[in-house]
């Protein structure tokens, strides 16, 4: 009998994750049978390690989502270059060994998915938040050769603005606005970044990473003013399809 193997999103209130029910579709499409995928919903980062003490079936491989992908670092033996680079982890194999190692596959994810709706105007970009997810679409911008600026509501350094000094000027030269932040994420879908959309034209790119409203209010309010949209699905799609290559390979 072959040995059952464990795969799971590690997480904060993860009660609906769009990974485990990706993956169990996956398993059950590929007929794996001893493949079996978990939510891990941790209060605390320090509770990592219980994942491996739990039951007698060994964990392959994990995801990390919010709040956790900027955390889970400290934890592991080993941190693939880019991850590292990035300062932030989504994805973890576990060696035969025992050894854990970080990947983030979200800079695949963004880069695939966003390539094909780029222009040459498309030059510059507004990052609406800071937190993990936001390092990897910056990541992707550096490859990409798109300036970018952090927008927080605390700016920390240079590299970040507030939303109060987006002004018409700013939103004409960045034309590239993607929503890193959780708002408008279901069942909040009332909620989107507070930015001047008025600004907004058919020039301008909005991607939301969030998939949950298909069209959140961040993308209503663009397509409103006759920008290009995306949500986050393909980029999770694809940047799930890259783990399963990782625990592979």
């Amino acid at each position: 009998m072959s040995t059952k193997k464990i795969f799971g999103l590690v997480g904060k209130n993860i009660a609906y994750s769009f990974s485990r029910n990706y993956f169990s579709k996956k398993f059950a499409k590929l007929n794996l049978d001893n493949c079996s995928y978990q939510n891990f919903d941790l209060q605390t980062i320090e509770e990592f390690s219980t994942i491996f003490s739990k039951g007698s079936e060994p964990v392959f491989g994990l995801n990390v989502t919010i709040p956790y992908k900027e955390k889970v670092g400290s934890f592991l033996d080993e941190i693939d270059e880019d991850a590292a680079n990035i300062g932030a982890v989504n994805t973890i194999k576990v060696l035969a060994s025992g050894v854990k190692k970080g990947y983030n596959t979200d800079v695949y994810g963004f880069s695939k998915s966003i390539e094909p709706l780029l222009k040459v105007h498309h030059k510059k970009a507004l990052i609406l938040g800071t937190g993990g997810a936001s390092k990897a679409v910056a990541y992707a911008f550096d490859k990409l050769g798109i300036q970018y600026k952090f927008v927080s509501r605390v700016p920390k350094n240079e590299t970040q603005i507030s939303y109060g000094s987006i002004n018409a000027s700013v939103v004409e030269t960045h034309t590239l606005l993607v929503n890193c932040s959780p708002l408008g994420t279901s069942p909040e879908v009332h909620l989107c970044p507070d930015i001047p959309y008025e600004f907004l034209t058919n020039k301008h790119l909005l991607f939301d990473l969030i998939y949950n409203p298909t069209e959140t209010k961040f993308l209503q309010k663009g397509k409103a003013k006759g920008a290009v949209i995306k949500n986050g699905l393909q980029m999770l799609e694809l940047q799930a399809e890259k783990s399963w290559e990782i625990w592979n390979s």
